[in-house]
Order: structure tokens, then C-alpha cells, then sequence
């Protein structure tokens, strides 16, 4: 099943500004799909029109899944609500019974390895504990399309490391489909099922990697000849494109 179709899909602002061209996609249920490409090409516009927060100027896009969670740059987190708050605020929203709707919120804040922090708030918590809450804030929606928009960019790199198997384990357990927005091209080899590389600016998808490795993955296959292969192609299809 398809779960998020996109055909000759552009985007031009107001400005003038054209920001994508003629951009094709699938995502069917399953699949973990990231996208790489230079600053400034639309990867971050094309997951805004994924989630219905912006609209297309030409093209089409056909959204399968019944729910769909987005997951931000930073954690917009509520400052004044305590972790586990920030994550029932979906189920609030939703107008979900209390009793339910707390009940979902610990269920995802255990998955996400956060168990003894529910009274923390965020200024009390590191900024990978931060995005962990995020995540689980989304988990909640129960999605069958997750969508992030570089979620581990500001990241230390060990907590960057520990944050990808994290979220390979999630999309294991949970079964949604991925959309993943990314700088690294380790990062999106690692993770991801398909790489898709964008040209610069007006962003268009010039390249569509299958990555072979079953889940899980453990760490250490960053290190391996086939992976290395592997990102030294992404990044060459990049190069070529910028």
C-alpha cells in the first residue's frame, strides 16, 4: 500500500521563489525513506507539503495514512508542562478521556526509554531526552506516516549515534511509515530502507538509493565496507547535483 504519493509536485512562494520542481515520491507502508541534499533545495518544504501545512503550486499529493505525526527540528516543548504533560498534549488535543489519554502518553514515554523523568520538565532535561519526549509525542498519534524533519541535527554525536538505533527500534515496534529529512548521509544509509537525493534549489529528486540491510542494524555495520560503499555513492550523486 502506498501510504504518501507525490507527482510533479512544485512549490513557488510568493517571492518568487521556486523551491521545488516536478518532484516525484512513494512512500508505501514499510518503508523508511530518507532525503538528503544541499541547504536550501526544499527538503524541509517538501515535508511541510507532506503534512498538509503548506500547499503545492502544480502536482499532486496523495496522503493513504489514516494519522500522521511530525517531528520538528527542535522539541517545541511546552516549558511549563512536566515531560509526560508535553507528551499527553496529542491526547488533550484530541479531546481522549484523561484516564486513556495518560495511559497512551506512558506507554510511549516507556518506548522511548524515558521511564523516571514523567515529573521532569524540559529545561531540566538534556537535549536528547528533549527530542526522546518529542518522539514519544508523536508516538501517541498512533501514526501510520511519521515524518522528521532533522530531528537529530543539533545533537551531540554520540547522542546522535544512540538517538538512530533508538528510532530504528520505534519504527521496528510501531510499523509506520518513515519520511525522514536529514543532512548525514550516514545518518540516512543507516536508518533507512530508500535514500532519495535532491539537487539544489528548485529541489528536485535526482537519484533513489535501496538500501539492502535487514533490521535491525546493529551499530558497528557503519563501519563496514558495503556501508562505506554505499554513503560514498549517495554523496557522490549529491556532489553531482549541488
Amino acid at each position: 500500500m502506498k501510504t504518501l504519493v507525490m507527482e510533479e509536485v512544485s512549490k513557488t512562494f510568493p517571492t518568487g521563489t521556486v523551491a521545488l520542481t516536478g518532484v516525484d515520491l512513494i512512500v508505501a507502508a514499510g518503508d523508511f525513506v530518507s532525503v538528503v541534499g544541499p541547504s536550501g533545495c526544499g527538503k524541509s518544504t517538501l515535508l511541510r507539503l507532506a503534512a498538509g501545512l503548506d500547499d503545492v503550486t502544480a502536482g499532486r499529493i496523495q496522503v493513504e495514512a489514516t494519522s500522521t505525526s511530525y517531528v520538528f527540528q527542535e522539541p517545541t516543548l511546552l516549558e511549563w508542562r512536566t515531560a509526560l504533560a508535553n507528551v499527553e498534549l496529542v491526547g488533550e488535543l484530541r479531546g481522549v478521556p484523561k484516564a486513556e489519554r495518560k495511559e497512551r502518553a506512558r506507554e510511549a514515554f516507556d518506548l522511548v526509554g524515558l521511564t523516571g523523568f514523567e515529573k521532569q520538565f524540559p529545561r531540566q532535561l538534556s537535549g536528547g531526552m528533549r527530542m526522546r519526549v518529542s518522539i514519544a509525542r508523536s508516538l501517541v498519534a498512533e501514526p501510520e506516516l511519521a515524518l522528521f524533519d532533522e530531528p537529530f541535527g543539533a545533537l551531540d554525536e554520540i547522542t546522535r549515534l544512540r538517538m538512530q538505533t533508538e528510532l530504528q527500534r520505534l519504527f521496528q515496534l510501531k510499523a509506520f511509515a518513515g519520511l525522514f529529512i536529514t543532512h548525514s548521509i550516514p545518518e540516512a544509509v543507516y536508518l533507512s530502507n530508500r535514500v532519495l537525493v535532491m539537487s539544489g534549489r528548485p529541489g528536485r529528486i535526482v537519484a533513489d538509493f535501496n538500501v539492502p540491510w535487514a533490521y535491525p542494524r546493529p551499530p558497528e555495520l557503519r563501519y563496514e565496507t558495503e556501508f562505506t560503499a554505499l554513503t560514498g555513492a549517495v554523496s557522490a550523486a549529491l556532489g553531482d547535483h549541488s
